[in-house]
C-alpha cells in the first residue's frame, strides 16, 4: 500500500527546535511563516536558478547534498520539517560531527546555514526502502523557490528575488500553521456534502491524502457510507484503527480530483491542535502537478501535468512489507489483511518474498514490488521463504477499494 512516510523522531541534538513545528501546542494559521530563511543561498556563475538532479522514490523527492564538500548524501525533501538535518549515522560516516556554519553544496547552488542539527527517522530504512541520510526542511524552503516537476522527476531551485513563473499554472494561497505550509482545499465524501478546510502540504508523505478522524468527526464526516479497506500498520499513516477511503471529489483551486483515496486516520497529525486543518495533502496527489514553493510570496504554484488524471489505485494485494537484511533486499511481510488476494494465495505474516515471476529479490526494490502491488487483476507467482523453506505461490490481484 502507499506509504504515509512520517515515523517518529530520534534526536540526538536539538529535539525541541525539531519537534515545535510537528506539533506546536499552540499552532495557528497566519499570513506570515513562521519559519526563517536559510542564511544565503549563492548560485554558481552569479546566476538565479538552479537545476538539482533528483531521486523519486514512490513519490517522496530526494536530493544529493555535500555538507562542507562533504561525499553527496541524498536528503528527502520535507515541507513539514521545521529545519534541515543529517542523520547522526550518516553525519559520522562523513566525519563532519555537528559543523558550524555549515554549507549545503547542492547542484549549481550553495546554501549556508547557522547550524546542521542531528536526527534519526526510526524505521526509515524499512519503510522506504533506502538508508536515511537527513532532510531539507523548512528553512530550505523559506530561502529558495523550490519547483518540483513530478512528472519529468527534476528539481529546480530559484532565487526568490529574480523569480517570476512564466507557467500556464493557478498561483493558490499559502499560509502557515508551526511553520508548515497550508492551502485550502474542498473535499466530499459519500454523502455528497462539500467541505472547505486547510491542509499540510507534506512532501514527504506519499500518500495523496490524509484526514484526520478528529475533523471527520467534528464536522459529522461518517466513513461509514463508504467502501473502506483497514490500514493497520503504522507506517500507513492512520496507525491502527485507520481506514482507506474514496473521496466523492477533491478541489484545489480549479482542480477537481474525483475518487481520489484518503487515509482516515486516528493518530494525531501535524497542527492536529489547529481546528482549521482537516490533514495533509501528500506526494500521491502532488504527483498530478508541477508544483511550485514560493514561500517569500506566499504562494503555491500548481500545473496540471500528465499524470493529472490518472486514477488513484492503493494496494491490490492485501499484503504489507518492509525492507531489512544487507542492501535491504529482504522482503518481509509484516502483515496480511483477511479476505484479500494474498489471504487466498495463504501469504503469512513472516514470510520473506525472495523472487516475483522469476525476479530475484536482489534485482528489486520495495518500491518496485510495491509498484508491482498496485497493478489490478494480474497474477504473479512468487518464491516465498518460510521457516527455511521455499515455497511457490500464486497471487492475483483485484482492486480492494
Amino acid at each position: 500500500m502507499k506509504r504515509r512516510i512520517a515515523f517518529g523522531l530520534a534526536a540526538t541534538v536539538a529535539l525541541c527546535l525539531g519537534m515545535t513545528a510537528r506539533r506546536g501546542p499552540h499552532a495557528q494559521t497566519n499570513a506570515a511563516p513562521a519559519q526563517q530563511p536559510a542564511t544565503s543561498a549563492r548560485f554558481a556563475l552569479g546566476g538565479n536558478a538552479a537545476e538539482i538532479p533528483a531521486e523519486f522514490i514512490g513519490d517522496l523527492v530526494f536530493l544529493p547534498v555535500h555538507v562542507n564538500q562533504s561525499q553527496p548524501s541524498l536528503f528527502e525533501l520535507d515541507s513539514t520539517a521545521a529545519v534541515t538535518s543529517v542523520d547522526p549515522s550518516r553525519a559520522a560516516e562523513l566525519g563532519i560531527g555537528i559543523p558550524q556554519a555549515p554549507v549545503l553544496n547542492l547542484s549549481g547552488v550553495d546554501i549556508s546555514l547557522d547550524s546542521l542539527p542531528q536526527f534519526a527517522k526510526k524505521d526509515f530504512s524499512a519503510h522506504v526502502g533506502r538508508p536515511y541520510e537527513g532532510r531539507l526542511g523548512n528553512d530550505i524552503f523559506a530561502g529558495v523557490v523550490i519547483e518540483v516537476d513530478y512528472a519529468r522527476q527534476g528539481v529546480r531551485f530559484y532565487d526568490p528575488p529574480a523569480y517570476r513563473y512564466a507557467g500556464n499554472g493557478t498561483a493558490l494561497p499559502l499560509t502557515f500553521s508551526g511553520g508548515m505550509p497550508v492551502v485550502q482545499a474542498k473535499f466530499s465524501g459519500a454523502g455528497g456534502k462539500m467541505v472547505e478546510a486547510g491542509f499540510i502540504v507534506n512532501t514527504a508523505l506519499d500518500a495523496s491524502l490524509v484526514i484526520s478522524q478528529r475533523y471527520a468527526q467534528a464536522h459529522r464526516l461518517s466513513t461509514s457510507h463508504m467502501k473502506t479497506i483497514p490500514a493497520t500498520d503504522q507506517e500507513l499513516g492512520g496507525g491502527e484503527g485507520g481506514v482507506f477511503g474514496r473521496l466523492s471529489e477533491f478541489r484545489i483551486g480549479p482542480y477537481r480530483i474525483e475518487q481520489p483515496i484518503a487515509d482516515f486516520a486516528k493518530e494525531n497529525l501535524p497542527a492536529e491542535n489547529d481546528a482549521r486543518i482537516a490533514g495533509e495533502i501528500g506526494g500521491g496527489m502532488l504527483r498530478r502537478f508541477n508544483v511550485v514553493f514560493d514561500y517569500a510570496r506566499q504562494q503555491l504554484i500548481l500545473a496540471p501535468n500528465g499524470d493529472f488524471r490518472f486514477d488513484d489505485e492503493e494496494d491490490t494485494s492485501g499484503i504489507s512489507i518492509i525492507a531489512g537484511g544487507p542492501g535491504l533486499k529482504e522482503f518481509e511481510v509484516t502483515d496480511v489483511q483477511p479476505g484479500t488476494p494474498a489471504a487466498d494465495a495463504k501469504i503469512q505474516k513472516g514470510d520473506v518474498i525472495a523472487a516475483v515471476d522469476d525476479e530475484a529479490a536482489a534485482d528489486l526494490s520495495l518500491a518496485a514490488i510495491r509498484k508491482l502491488f498496485q497493478q489490478v487483476s494480474h497474477k504473479y507467482k512468487l518464491l516465498i521463504e518460510r521457516n527455511g523453506k521455499s515455497l511457490p505461490l500464486t497471487i492475483q490481484t483485484r482492486r480492494l477499494l
